[in-house]
Parts: structure tokens; C-alpha cells; sequence
């Protein structure tokens, strides 16, 4: 089975920021947690390096567009290593297989009659290189998102006719029984999108006279492909449309395409219109998640209270980083965080719970047992108690895009076990045969259940999942265990180690932060 997953494509005039990040560990999480579950998986990201915008920047700092477009894709591609990022393909739109995909597109909306060429006056914001009516604009006549008044522009430009594609879009994302049905993510946005549907649409710019930044039309060389339109048909170059059709036929349509709300329309309207025009399938499922405020601040460069991907990753390390960011709200609605919200999460999950319940029973199995898997009659009771938690929770939240509570889930089975250990007080079963046959049992029933939570936090933290599976001995490698896992979720009669394993001296894999 394939699974398809896109994070939008990153405008590349600036560096890499939280909000990024944040989308794009949502993405790689999934991405991880399909792998896992034996799908062939296509994980695609990537920058968008055409359009007005790119082109100002590049001259304010003194440098060519193709020059700025390196430099910053190349932070991209450090900052995606960073945070262990496992991307199959970093698209850029500057690559000559994008320029035959969305010529080839452009062409054939052209020949169909979907593309005209009028003339055009309206209200443009440069920050969103977008036209915009008087209504779409906040009660003080600026644009929604980046609050700057757009400037009166007219140009002769050539058209797409989104309005022909309205009934068609509101079957497809109002009917779940359409064999077409393209899912939007949260419910509410999904409304949005519908009530904005049945108010009519009008045809859009779908090139621009004045930007020479940009992909020269196929039948106009004096216009340029309008930057968003260039960057949406990433998503079929990526996947080799216009260079490998046997690659295009196996991972097209996308399963599902994330990102922040405020390009929402454009993915689930224009998009979707456009592969209809052009007779290609639409995306499965469209997903967007709310912006970030920092203690009840938007966060911007001006007013000093950016949160950079590095000082998370200086603060946290790169998997409690990882976890931190997509667990701390739900995904969907805009969420307010703070430096003393994410340590009180990572204490909490991290140090207290987790970590406590990893360097507890490693300690004891160093006391009784000399760093080994006791050998013991098998006891997997607490095991399945743990997997059967995570059984009814984990994967139908993990589908739903609600990975804090898939992670609640996880939490909730730690627990469990940390709660059976206070109940069964091993260190006191030491005086006695009988006892320390028990002691055995139930350093072993830790170790299984601790197996199972490990595989399943694996997405989210990857290199650590790894690092605590060989610290308490479990069998093999990690990633391939849990696929065979995963398969049919039956715990192994023999568990996932072996008597007499090694286990490593336990280290502080999550220090207490104050």
C-alpha cells in the first residue's frame, strides 16, 4: 500500500521558523508512524522560490533570486536534519522537472479553455503575492493575515475559470459518499470552506505581466505563471508527473496534504479545480492546523518573540523537541504556548513519567540481576494491558490528526505501569527463592510493557525510541520489530527479548528542567 503525505512548500525569502517546524514534524511523525504500518510511503517538502516577493529580497541583500533561493533551501535542508526529519523528496521550483510540469499543466488548461487572457484591477498584497476583494479583507480594509493595507494594481493577465468548478468542488468536499470526496480537516474549516463555496466563485489571475521572477507561460512569454499556482503543481512534479509517469501512477493522488490554515483556500478549492481541469485525481484529505502565539503574542521578528527550531532543540534536545511541539495543543486551533508550558509538558511526560519508568527498572534489573533480562517464566498481563490501550486509542487519533491524545494514549499506559510497580513493590522481594523468582517476573512484565510503549513513541522520537529499546535489551531493531508488531499486534509468546539480554547502564535520557 502507498501513502502520499506533502507539507506545503516554504516561500524561501526567510529562514526556517517554529511554525515550519511544526508542520513539518506533524508530517514526518505521520509519515513515520505509516512506514511503521508497512506502507510504502512518499513523504514530500520542499521551497517555493518564484514570485515578487523572493525577487525584492534578493535585492535588498545584494544577491541574485537563484542566489537567495540556495542559500535558503540549504537552511531548509539544515534545519529538516536538525529535527531528523525523513523526507523522501526536498522539491524546489526552481528545478527544470517543475518547469516541464507546470508548463505541461498550464498547456493543457489552456488547450481545454480553462485559461483567458483579460484585464484586471484589484486589490494586491505583496506579502501574500495575492489579488484580494473588498470583502476578504478585516474591518480595516488590510489583509487577514499579515495586517498590511493591499495597493491598487491592474494589469492584463490570463485567467483560470475557477467559477465553472463550484457545484463540482461542493460535491466533492460536502458529500463523503462522492467517489471524489476530498476530506478537509478540522470539521469547522471544512464549513468554512462550504459556506465560502455556496457564495459563488469568481475567475482568478493565474499569471502576472509585471513579476519576470517566475515560470514564462508556454503561449505568452511576456507573463509568468502566478506564484501560487506554480508552487501547488509541486505536489504532481514531486511525485514525477511530466518526467515518470510509472511514479506519478503509483503515488498520485496525495493522501494528504498539511499545512497552516491561511493557505487552506488555495488547497482545497483552487487546487483541487485545477487537477480537475487538467483530468488528474484529487487529494485524499486536506489538513490545516491553527497559528502559534507565543504567552498571548503573535510572534514575529519586530516585536522579538520568534521561537527558532535551534533553541528548541538547544533547550529540549531534538526527539523531546519533536514530541513537545506537536503534542502541546491539539492540531487545528490556533494554540498559545510558552517556554514554561513546554518545560512543565516535558518534566511532566518526559522526565517524570517516562524517563522515571525506563531508569527505575533498569536500575533494578542492575541490582538483582546484573544488567540482564532475568530469566523467568514469562508473564505478559501487563503487556496487553498496555497494548490494549494503545489498540483502542493510538491509531484511530494518529488518523484523525489528534496526536496529543494518540500520545495521551501513551501516557496514560506509562502510567499504568509505573502504578503497577508501586503495587508490586519488587524491591522488597528479595529474601527468599520465591520471591525472587517473583522479582523476575515482574522486572520482565516491565520490561515487555515498556517494549510496546517504546515502538509506539518511536515516530516521535526516534533516535531516543532507539536508544531506550537497546538500553533494556529488546530484541533486533527496533523499526523492524514494530512493523512485524504493527502487522497484527500480537505480543510475541517469548515477548521482544531474550533471558539473560544485556542492558545498558542507565543514562538521564531526560534531565529535569527547571
Amino acid at each position: 500500500m502507498k501513502f502520499y503525505i506533502t507539507t506545503p512548500i516554504y516561500y524561501a525569502n526567510d529562514i526556517p521558523h517554529i511554525g515550519h517546524s511544526y508542520t513539518t514534524i506533524t508530517s514526518d511523525i505521520v509519515a513515520r508512524w505509516k512506514r511503521l504500518n508497512n506502507f510504502d510511503v512518499f513523504f514530500l517538502t520542499g521551497t517555493d522560490e518564484h514570485g515578487a516577493k523572493i525577487a525584492a529580497t534578493a535585492k535588498e541583500k545584494g544577491k541574485t533570486p537563484l542566489d537567495l533561493c540556495d542559500e535558503m533551501s540549504a537552511r531548509f535542508k539544515e534545519v529538516w536534519k536538525l529535527l531528523d526529519i525523513s523526507y523522501t523528496e526536498f522539491i524546489r521550483t526552481t528545478e527544470q522537472s517543475h518547469l516541464a510540469s507546470v508548463r505541461k499543466i498550464i498547456e493543457i488548461l489552456f488547450e481545454k479553455g480553462f485559461i483567458f487572457k483579460k484585464k484586471y484591477e484589484g486589490l494586491y498584497c505583496l506579502e501574500c503575492e495575492r489579488f484580494y476583494s473588498v470583502k476578504d479583507l478585516d474591518e480595516n480594509g488590510c489583509c487577514p493575515f499579515h495586517r498590511t493595507r493591499p495597493t491598487n494594481q491592474s494589469e492584463e493577465n490570463y485567467f483560470f475559470k475557477l467559477s465553472s468548478f463550484q457545484n463540482a468542488l461542493l460535491e466533492r468536499i460536502a458529500n463523503p459518499d462522492h467517489k471524489e470526496y476530498v476530506e478537509i480537516q478540522p470539521e469547522e474549516r471544512k464549513n468554512e470552506i462550504i459556506g465560502k463555496l455556496k457564495l459563488g466563485l469568481e475567475d482568478i489571475s493565474f499569471s502576472r505581466s509585471a513579476v519576470e521572477w517566475g515560470i514564462p507561460l508556454p503561449f505568452d512569454k511576456k507573463q509568468t505563471v502566478y506564484v501560487w499556482a506554480d508552487a501547488l503543481i509541486n505536489y504532481i512534479t514531486g511525485t514525477g508527473y511530466a518526467a515518470d509517469e510509472e511514479k506519478f501512477q503509483k503515488y498520485w493522488p496525495a493522501d494528504i496534504h498539511l499545512m497552516a490554515k491561511d493557505i487552506l483556500w488555495f488547497h482545497s478549492v483552487i487546487w483541487p479545480a485545477v487537477l480537475m481541469a487538467a483530468g488528474l485525481p484529487l487529494p485524499k484529505k486536506i489538513c490545516s492546523h491553527g497559528f502559534f502565539t507565543l504567552n498571548g503574542r503573535k510572534m514575529s521578528k519586530s516585536a522579538g518573540n520568534v521561537i527558532s527550531p535551534k533553541e528548541l532543540v538547544d533547550k529540549y534536545g531534538v526527539d523531546a523537541a519533536r514530541y513537545l511541539l506537536v503534542t502541546i495543543m491539539p492540531f487545528g486551533p490556533d494554540g498559545d504556548i510558552s517556554w514554561q508550558e513546554l518545560t512543565l509538558k516535558y518534566n511532566a511526560d518526559l522526565a517524570n513519567n517516562l524517563g522515571n519508568l525506563i531508569s527505575r527498572t533498569i536500575k533494578m534489573a542492575e541490582k538483582y540481576f546484573n544488567f540482564q533480562v532475568p530469566q523467568s517464566v514469562l508473564n505478559l498481563e501487563l503487556a496487553e494491558k498496555v497494548a490494549a490501550i494503545l489498540k483502542e486509542n493510538f491509531a484511530v487519533n494518529m488518523d484523525n490528526m489528534q496526536l496529543h491524545k494518540a500520545v495521551e494514549a501513551v501516557q496514560n499506559a506509562i502510567t499504568l505501569i509505573n502504578k503497577q510497580i508501586e503495587v508490586d513493590s519488587p524491591w522488597k522481594l528479595v529474601k527468599t527463592d520465591v520471591e525472587k523468582r517473583k522479582l523476575a517476573s515482574c522486572i520482565c512484565s516491565y520490561l515487555q510493557a515498556i517494549y510496546i510503549i517504546t515502538m509506539y513513541l518511536l515516530p516521535f522520537m526516534p533516535a531516543l525510541c532507539a536508544k531506550i529499546w537497546r538500553m533494556t535489551g529488546g530484541n533486533g531493531d527496533i523499526n523492524e520489530t514494530a512493523k512485524k508488531y504493527f502487522a497484527d499486534l500480537i505480543i510475541p509468546e517469548n515477548g521482544f527479548s531474550t533471558p539473560q539480554a544485556k542492558l545498558n547502564v542507565p543514562e538521564i535520557l531526560f534531565p529535569r528542567i527547571l
